[in-house]
């Protein structure tokens, strides 16, 4: 059985969030074992200089790198492909049929991934290409709601390897 891992930077603030995640959690366990691991945010000042998030975002890697090791890396960042629900399907069927054990998506912080985690990934996942004040992003777009949409999508794709009625 293939393994799924949600890896996130930060913690989910809002109780239905994380119920929404645990609802898919439970439902994904029919076709995979999936497992949300979540990494702390390195702390910044309210002003952080470049320098300083640069840093963040390595020790972030670091710790995201730590978690996915043996797994193929797929990371959220906004340069990367967007692709239809079916197609995420059958990537992830290409990656079992292929011999992979263990996949993992990596949702960064609201600065986003080093290039390091970048470019360890063998398909880099956009969701959108639409940009949203930094405020909007802290609040709930990377570590809230890309997190229940990701989830959301990986059980899609497992319907739709599966034939399921759930993608129409």
């Amino acid at each position: 059985m293939l393994t799924v891992n949600c890896i996130c930077v930060g913690k989910l603030k809002e109780r239905y969030w994380t119920q929404a995640c645990e609802e898919y959690q439970k439902r994904l366990g029919a076709f995979c074992k999936f497992r949300i691991m979540e990494v702390a945010e390195y702390k910044l000042p309210e002003q952080p200089s470049e320098t300083q998030i640069q840093q963040a975002l390595k020790a972030e890697g670091e710790k995201i790198l730590q978690l996915a090791a043996g797994s193929t890396l797929i990371p959220l960042c906004i340069e990367g492909k967007q692709i239809d629900s079916p197609a995420l399907a059958q990537h992830l069927g290409t990656l079992a049929l292929n011999g992979v054990s263990a996949v993992s998506f990596v949702i960064g912080s609201s600065h986003g991934l080093c290039d390091k985690v970048k470019q360890s990934g063998t398909l880099q996942l956009s969701m959108s290409r639409m940009t949203f004040p930094h405020q909007l992003m802290q609040m709930i777009l990377l570590e809230q709601i890309y997190r229940v949409m990701l989830c959301e999508q990986i059980y899609r794709a497992f319907q739709i390897q599966n034939h399921g009625r759930y993608h129409k």
